[in-house]
């Protein structure tokens, strides 16, 4: 029993060590021979916080990347960080110096990205220069670059594409939002405010969707809802809580306000970034899922009212369920 609660203890001691996002961390070093995640960050957030039957192969699959012995993992967390510190060397990025350049970058990059599309020199979608020309360009180091591209990957403006690239997001608005993007990406002390701002601007995407005639959104919005009652009915939790993420961006596309779409994917990456949720508890999810299920009826009957009562209720309900890492 204590070997599994130093496992989960150390696994998501390693992560903070390396200074990852659980984006990150999933996509360096928990994909397949083809690229693919192998779990989500849902699992991967009950697995530092709960342990789980996926505990083992992870930390096995963990250890054969970074060259640790896997019962390192079992013991006491000062130990640990001694066993495995002088093995991360060429991952461990912690330095405040290099921090400091990347926060300076993030506005001078999104800036030049801003100015690329307003000349008409990039498109939506379309593959940006490599990091070693950006970093030419702004006068920084590459490494530095690469840092700043990391986190403007995680707000979603930018994909970048192991072995391929690094293209723009497709929804090119995001850059125009980009002070409330980055600053609130930057500044964790935050938090609690920007849970008041996406509570805002949930209620008013649920109001505008109450709104929509348009047949197409709509319909995506019902295909969503009802995957989300078929993983809720098959127990599919993991699924489940990737349904919910979905169902908003739905709601946020059939209010047909483009800039409130924008803002809340950066805030709903920024939460995902620093909070873990948890959610796996069956009584949660019935309530997430009752939750929902009283948002799209109101939306689909376009009962305006009772779509921003619903949705205000929910979003209340799941700022509740955040557990925010400091």
């Amino acid at each position: 029993m204590n070997d599994t609660l130093n496992q989960r203890n150390n696994l998501r001691q390693l992560r903070m060590m390396l200074n990852m996002t659980q984006k990150d961390f999933l996509s360096k070093f928990l994909v397949d021979v083809n690229g693919k995640i192998i779990i989500s960050a849902a699992t991967l957030s009950n697995l530092e916080i709960k342990g789980g039957e996926r505990l083992d192969e992870i930390i096995s699959i963990l250890s054969e990347k970074l060259l640790l012995n896997p019962e390192i993992f079992s013991l006491e967390a000062h130990e640990f960080n001694e066993k495995c510190s002088e093995n991360l060397d060429d991952f461990i990025c912690t330095s405040d110096k290099k921090n400091g350049k990347v926060k300076e970058l993030l506005n001078s990059l999104t800036m030049y990205f801003a100015d690329e599309i307003m000349e008409g020199r990039l498109k939506r979608g379309e593959q940006i220069t490599s990091d070693r020309e950006l970093a030419k360009i702004l006068g920084v180091g590459r490494s530095t670059v690469r840092e700043a591209l990391k986190v403007l990957d995680v707000l979603g403006m930018i994909d970048i594409r192991p072995g391929q690239g690094t293209y723009l997001a497709n929804k090119e608005t995001n850059f125009f939002s980009i002070p409330l993007s980055w600053s609130l990406f930057l500044d964790g002390g935050q938090v609690r405010n920007i849970i008041t701002i996406r509570s805002i601007l949930e209620t008013k995407s649920a109001e505008l969707a109450a709104q929509c005639t348009d047949e197409i959104l709509l319909s995506k919005l019902d295909k969503v809802f009802h995957q989300m009652h078929t993983t809720y009915h098959s127990r599919d939790y993991e699924q489940f809580l990737d349904d919910d993420i979905e169902f908003h961006s739905c709601v946020a596309e059939c209010s047909k306000n483009q800039i409130i779409y924008s803002m809340l994917q950066t805030i709903r990456n920024f939460l995902r970034r620093i909070s873990s949720t948890g959610m796996m508890d069956e009584e949660q999810i019935y309530e997430i899922y009752n939750e929902h299920r009283k948002i799209y009826g109101s939306i689909i009957s376009h009962n305006e009212a009772y779509a921003v009562k619903y949705m205000r209720e929910h979003v209340e309900h799941a700022s509740e369920r955040y557990t925010i890492d400091t």
